[in-house]
């Protein structure tokens, strides 16, 4: 059995509160605002330079092309630190994850709608980054990917459990779920801190973080990311922590 609910994400009340993502989707009682007191500074400086230096490269593997905007990966969040709601110990790190059979375990626990919706539009083998969140120092440490599609969310239906869902009926499941499977580790680990210093430059220059969910719907546990994002942020791993 999975552990405790993973994907935290109350409803849209709750999402004033940030609690986010897998185990402890913290999507209910912290906000991505406390997330980002607790983050370092972002780096001084600016990205410009690395984002013009990252576009080169894209146009020349491209052609020159614009990629469309659509949303082909994701970015989850959980707390890898421990956490109790309802009695029920809420933590799910990525090492949680790499110990379950397979590698792969079940994103449930998610209340919120728009998360909720997120995960119905995953599909098979899309990427996802996996995120620690609610912690001392947040951030992308891994990748996974999607190895089964939404289907209910078993624990809306367990009294027992932390996000049991009183209005919700088996034959018209309010709450989904999707199985990811985990795939490697990033090469280093990417701070939230040094992805808002390139989102606030793209902000000004036009550049593919400009308008990356994790800045401007933060409290989401559940993030779409387009082509463009997530290769950018990919990026970012081969490149020397500031």
């Amino acid at each position: 059995m999975p552990w405790p609910s993973r994907k935290r994400d109350k409803g849209a009340v709750a999402d004033k509160k940030e609690p986010d993502a897998k185990i402890a989707k913290t999507e209910e009682e912290t906000s991505d605002n406390e997330e980002e007191e607790k983050s370092a500074k972002p780096p001084a400086g600016s990205s410009k330079s690395g984002w013009k230096n990252w576009k080169k490269a894209k146009e020349s593997e491209s052609g020159g092309e614009e990629s469309k905007i659509t949303y082909c990966h994701w970015l989850l969040k959980s707390e890898p630190e421990s956490r109790l709601e309802k009695g029920v110990d809420v933590k799910f790190s990525v090492d949680d994850l790499k110990a379950q059979p397979n590698q792969t375990t079940c994103w449930d626990g998610v209340r919120n709608y728009q998360a909720r919706n997120f995960l119905r539009a995953m599909k098979l083998g899309q990427q996802a980054f996996f995120y620690h969140s609610n912690c001392k120092e947040p951030g992308i440490v891994a990748i996974v990917k999607i190895v089964k599609e939404a289907y209910p969310d078993h624990t809306q239906f367990d009294q027992k459990d932390p996000h049991y869902d009183s209005t919700s009926r088996k034959e018209n499941p309010k709450w989904s779920m999707v199985d990811v499977q985990f795939v490697r580790m990033t090469k280093r680990f990417i701070p939230l801190s040094e992805i808002k210093a390139h989102h606030l430059a793209h902000k000004a220059d036009g550049g593919p973080l400009k308008d990356m969910m994790l800045f401007t719907r933060q409290r989401l546990s559940i993030q779409p990311l387009t082509q463009e994002e997530f290769d950018f942020v990919l990026s970012l791993e081969e490149e020397k922590p500031h």
